[in-house]
């Protein structure tokens, strides 16, 4: 390299970022190793570090591609990166990183290796007009997990064991060295650390740890946990950040900042709840009412780039468990610090409200920094017992009573007013389990929505618009919480389904949010309003977090963000730190850019979706394991989903379903009639559609495969004659 020669300018070195880095494989036009990129940026020893990481960031993005010891763009290399997500047949689609792009089909054969929820490279090798373009998996980019839960198959010989991913979605085994010692058995779950690929079907690999027995509920959590790279420890330097701060906010902290301890502020949460993140309280005034809504000041202790903070935006939210709970952030700030516990001086972000006689908020509201403290930590139950008219609840809430009494009248009034705008109320009960003192299940059952609930969202709801209009209004950046329009072809054949046997539902002009709730308050407290919702819900479009103000189709709300779950949501703190520029707080608080936004977007959404899923899949093994006594046994059903081998079936009583399959119907030949989704037997006449009830025999339940066999219990009294669907 020749040397810097006096009097020579030395040539500028550029920034060091991803863009730069991005900037010189556009410029090489050709694939790049690690030293090239260094000489091209005209760095120094010091930076090349930084380089490697900035390099393998991009490489988990899908913004470039290794390939051995280079890397080059994606598509000049006609290569498209992304998400793959398997099905149950054995094949599967890849989710791509460019949101423009469609879904890749990619056949069993040609996953190469790669498994659901793996990062993956793929190829076109078919391109189609109306179907999914088909692809090849040509590199797996990273794991989508490096571990895997598997069940304890067989013993086979010696220290070696055949074990099964306990993913359904993980179709292969894995012949597993017990190198550990540890004592096994079959049924046993483990953790495995999978090695080389011995055919398309087995893998090698070795036991890292043994969790316990398939049927011990906790053990069941641990694995979806590890199924979906679920966080269960903080970090050293994030415990260590977390312990020093002080056990309750010293009196310095109180110094410009509203005093609302003469308020009767009070936390309204389940029984089991301990991070209290946010309180309420109403007073009345000129004919209408103010709401106050405080919520914990998160952002007064979590501050940007700081351990803390770095460990939340991985986690992005809580997940919780009906037995555990992964906060977002250690115990000492979510139950302690931070937690809104009564009768303790805390800092918050409040918000306060006036409204009118009809419920509708003036104007914003006003945000302010503040100090609090919580009269009470009370529970739906008790205030729902109070709302019903329980003396004893309301003498024993004493002077807090009253304020309930207008939080009751003033949260009615906004209900309505946003179900008179079109808000979709989807009334879909989450499964409660309760378990006995050994720790087995021993009920599933629909939760309870009261009003206490709907008292408390309601208020959420207006805060968070309060904000989010603020910050728009303000032309400041905000972290909004967006809900796309639903597929109204999606619509139309729901109300097309519906109205088949329903004569006084008619296919509305326009699938606007009011019409979707006017078929939601049409079937209101009938045997079909639970399935009415969840054949909605599966037209819904995805809710997710976006520098974008797109608006809230299903609240029907133009302007919306979350703004009041600070402790397990990272949106919310991202929100607080803005609230907290726009009322002057410390330079740390700077207003981020857009890309960074559009960064944390991202993440945050798809942890959120991981949330989800993994939530979804506790609640579908916690049914099966309920249930693997009670094969044999009679249930009632509703037909959510009609195909040309069967139909599923819905059991509300037991939040569970499954699948009775044509084999096991006996008494007639049956044809799927696709156009109106429904199953007619060719000699009897005898028909089956989406939303009828049925009694279904509980057949078979499989762990394994995360299915419940059933099989009609009177196939002569459940079926309808065709004519009736005509």
């Amino acid at each position: 390299m020749a040397k810097h020669r006096p009097g020579q300018k030395r040539k500028a070195t550029p920034e060091l970022n991803e863009e730069t880095v991005l900037k010189v494989f556009k410029r090489a036009k050709k694939p790049l190793p690690r030293a090239e990129v260094v000489r091209a940026l005209n760095l120094k020893k010091k930076d090349k570090a930084r380089v490697k990481e900035i390099l393998k960031s991009l490489v988990r993005q899908g913004k470039l591609i290794r390939i051995r010891r280079a890397y080059g763009l994606p598509g000049p290399m006609n290569i498209i990166t992304g998400t793959l997500q398997m099905q149950r047949g054995g094949f599967g689609f890849v989710i791509p990183d460019d949101v423009r792009r469609k879904d890749i089909f990619i056949g069993s054969r040609q996953l190469n290796g790669a498994w659901h929820g793996d990062k993956v490279a793929v190829n076109i090798i078919r391109e189609r007009t109306r179907k999914n373009h088909e692809g090849r998996v040509v590199r797996v980019i990273e794991r989508g997990r490096q571990t895997l839960p598997v069940r304890v198959f067989k013993h086979m010989r010696d220290n070696e064991w055949l074990v099964r991913p306990t993913d359904p979605l993980l179709n292969f085994g894995v012949w597993c060295r017990n190198e550990k010692g540890l004592e096994l058995q079959e049924g046993d779950v483990a953790i495995c650390d999978p090695g080389e690929q011995i055919d398309p079907t087995l893998w090698q690999g070795s036991f890292v740890s043994k969790l316990g027995q398939e049927t011990d509920f906790k053990v069941q959590e641990a694995l979806v946990k590890s199924n979906h790279t679920i966080r269960t420890r903080f970090p050293s330097d994030v415990r260590d950040e977390a312990e020093s701060l002080p056990q309750a906010p010293a009196e310095d902290h109180f110094a410009d900042r509203t005093d609302l301890r003469h308020l009767p502020l009070v936390t309204i949460d389940g029984e089991d709840a301990k991070d209290f993140d946010d309180a309420v309280a109403v007073e009345r005034k000129d004919g209408g009412w103010v709401l106050w809504v405080a919520i914990a000041d998160v952002s007064h202790y979590v501050r940007p780039g700081s351990a803390l903070d770095r460990e939340a935006l991985e986690r992005g939210n809580s997940y919780y468990f009906p037995q555990s709970v992964e906060p977002m952030l250690p115990e000492r700030l979510s139950n302690g610090l931070c937690s809104l516990r009564p009768d303790e001086d805390r800092l918050c972000l409040a918000v306060r409200m006036e409204a009118g006689a009809d419920g509708q908020v003036r104007g914003n509201g006003e945000l302010f920094n503040a100090v609090m403290k919580s009269r009470a930590r009370l529970t739906y139950g008790r205030v729902q017992r109070a709302l019903d008219g329980n003396e004893g609840e309301r003498l024993g809430l004493g002077d807090i009573w009253p304020m309930l009494e207008q939080a009751e009248q003033l949260a009615r009034k906004m209900r309505k007013r946003r179900m008179d705008r079109g808000s979709i109320d989807m009334d879909i009960p989450e499964p409660e389990i309760r378990f006995g003192k050994s720790g087995r299940i021993t009920s599933i059952r629909p939760s309870e929505r009261q009003f206490a609930h709907m008292l408390i969202e309601e208020f959420m709801i207006a805060a968070n618009e309060a904000v989010a209009r603020t910050l728009r209004d303000a032309e400041m950046p905000c972290m909004y919480r967006v809900h796309p329009p639903a597929d109204e072809d999606k619509l139309r054949a729901l109300f097309r389904l519906i109205g088949q046997t329903d004569p006084e539902v008619q296919q509305p002009k326009e699938m606007t949010p009011q019409a979707i709730a006017g078929l939601l308050q049409h079937v209101r407290g009938t045997e079909r309003e639970f399935l009415v919702s969840r054949l909605l819900l599966r037209s819904m479009m995805q809710a997710g977090y976006s520098p974008d103000d797109d608006g809230h189709f299903g609240l029907a709300s133009e302007c919306y963000c979350h703004f009041t779950s600070p402790i397990r949501r990272y949106a919310d703190l991202m929100v607080h730190r803005i609230v907290k520029h726009k009322l002057g707080a410390a330079p740390e608080y700077a207003l981020p850019g857009r890309k960074k936004l559009d960064r944390i977007a991202g993440l945050i959404n798809g942890c959120e979706r991981t949330a989800m899923d993994a939530e979804r899949e506790i609640d579908r093994r916690a049914s099966i394991l309920f249930l693997m006594d009670k094969v044999g046994q009679t249930f009632k059903g509703l037909i959510s989903g009609i195909t040309d081998y069967g139909f599923r079936v819905e059991l509300p009583e037991v939040m569970a379903d499954g699948m009775v399959r044509l084999s096991s119907l006996e008494d007639d030949y049956y044809t799927y009639w696709k156009n109106r989704e429904c199953l007619v037997g060719e000699r009897t006449g005898r028909a089956f559609h989406i939303g009828q009830s049925v009694q279904v025999s509980l057949d078979d339940v499989s762990l394994g495969r995360l299915e419940l066999s059933l099989s009609l219990a009177d196939a002569e009294n459940d079926a309808k004659d065709y004519k009736e669907l005509l």
